[in-house]
């Protein structure tokens, strides 16, 4: 069962959610905060598995209090699920140790597969923050980063790394591989070791750096 922690200043938001995340049999609602105080306080409480964080709050607003809530429980995973997807928002709550980032016009069956998956290790983009992403690091990269370089990759750990690269996670790698996740999950680790990536949207990428 995984435990969610809802964080939304809005009762209807927090409601909807609630609702949507009791429909299913694997995902329990342990607590609801109102802004980021409560959220830092609940963490301890209600031991959750994922947090999902609005970010305009008042008092402490989500930023910071992902910043605090990764720093003194790095085992949590911050889902951000706002409004705005803009640069202001979205590079900062990276910076804080969010685990993802969507928006709220989300469809349902999306944001359930996303918390499924952060739950799982997953980092959580749209296609479309994804694509942000890449494009900032790839202006922002030295010239040796982004020429190709020497790394001995398998045909299915090159397929693997092209998917990681379009955004999907693991089960849906799995699926369009016909492969088991575990397998997925082991060739993810594979690549990061042999590229040197440390995280999943540096090994996104590396893929549109390197192949």
């Amino acid at each position: 069962m995984i435990r969610v922690l809802i964080v939304d200043d809005q009762r209807l938001v927090r409601a909807g959610l609630r609702m949507l995340c009791e429909a299913t049999d694997d995902i329990e609602v342990v607590g609801e905060a109102s802004n980021g105080l409560d959220a830092v306080r609940l963490v301890a409480e209600c031991s959750p598995d994922v947090i999902l964080m609005d970010l305009r709050m008042p008092g402490l607003d989500g930023i910071a209090a992902t910043r605090q809530i990764a720093s003194s429980h790095p085992a949590v995973k911050v889902l951000v699920l706002t409004t705005f997807d803009d640069d202001d928002h979205f590079y900062p709550a990276l910076a804080a140790g969010a685990a993802g980032f969507l928006v709220k016009d989300t469809d349902p069956a999306e944001l359930l597969n996303a918390i499924r998956r952060t739950a799982a290790g997953d980092t959580i983009f749209t296609p479309v923050l994804l694509r942000r992403l890449v494009d900032r690091a790839l202006d922002t990269a030295p010239p040796d980063e982004r020429s190709s370089t020497s790394v001995a990759l398998t045909g299915r750990e090159r397929e693997v790394l092209t998917l990681v690269g379009e955004g999907l996670g693991n089960q849906e790698i799995a699926a369009r591989l016909y492969i088991g996740v575990t397998t997925v999950k082991t060739h993810v680790a594979n690549l990061m070791e042999k590229t040197g990536c440390d995280n999943r949207v540096r090994l996104a990428v590396f893929a549109h750096t390197r192949l």
